[in-house]
């Protein structure tokens, strides 16, 4: 992996699990690469995704954002195209661009759009499905109140959901944060994790919590610590 990332991996006491506060101020000494990287979290959940009373899915908006704008797409038509250009919305349209899309364009990173243009927006439902771009009502995606869903997700919102195996991995922000910043967004993913739970859930929910960089080590949390500030 490199000298960096050896050097990196000697801060981490093998076979200890820090508290959320020290795994914020060890993560970002453990930085590997010159630019600013990101700063992720990795829950190990307690849950069988194929099982619809064992998914977890939702959205929320971090209390300091994620460090990184966002482009945003919105199919709308109507009212709602000025509503969502004056809202900040960086692409607006409807059938322009899904076609655009079938061409291969993929130049954004949130879509958004109002329920009337879902049978449109269907259409390409297995090139943005796959990608995690999707629009659906449980993320606040499919919304008639495109302002609030915009200026959610320019200001650093985040959408969560279990892989096959059972795991969810966001970003809570950059090294270049403050280590309270981070903390304070961990905090927020990790309840909102907790109220989450689903009712199909039984034995341990939360079974490994990993904090990592771009290209660097993981550094694990204790799981009895999970939402602590400590």
């Amino acid at each position: 992996m490199g000298k960096k990332y050896d050097d990196a991996l000697k801060l981490i006491e093998a076979g200890k699990f820090y508290s959320p506060k020290e795994a914020v101020e060890l993560v970002k000494k453990t930085a590997t690469v010159k630019f600013d990287a990101t700063v992720e979290v990795a829950f190990r959940l307690g849950v069988n995704p194929k099982y619809p009373d064992q998914q977890v899915r939702g959205a929320m908006v971090l209390p300091h954002g994620t460090g990184k704008s966002k482009t945003v797409l919105v199919f709308c038509k109507g009212p709602k195209v000025a509503e969502a250009e004056a809202a900040g919305a960086d692409f607006v349209g409807g059938e322009e661009l899904v076609n655009k899309i079938k061409e291969g364009w993929m130049d954004f990173d949130i879509a958004i759009a109002t329920p009337d243009m879902m049978g449109l927006v269907g259409r390409i439902g297995k090139i943005l499905g796959p990608r995690g771009l999707m629009p659906n009502p449980k993320v606040g995606t499919v919304t008639m109140d495109v302002t609030k869903a915009i200026k959610e997700s320019k200001a650093g919102k985040i959408q969560y959901r279990t892989d096959k195996a059972g795991n969810v991995q966001c970003p809570i922000g950059k090294v270049s944060f403050t280590d309270e910043q981070l903390l304070e967004n961990y905090i927020a993913l990790s309840e909102t994790l907790v109220k989450v739970k689903p009712s199909g859930a039984k034995g341990q929910y939360m079974k490994t919590i990993t904090l990592s960089t771009t290209m660097g080590p993981g550094v694990p949390v204790d799981v009895l610590k999970a939402t602590s500030d400590k």
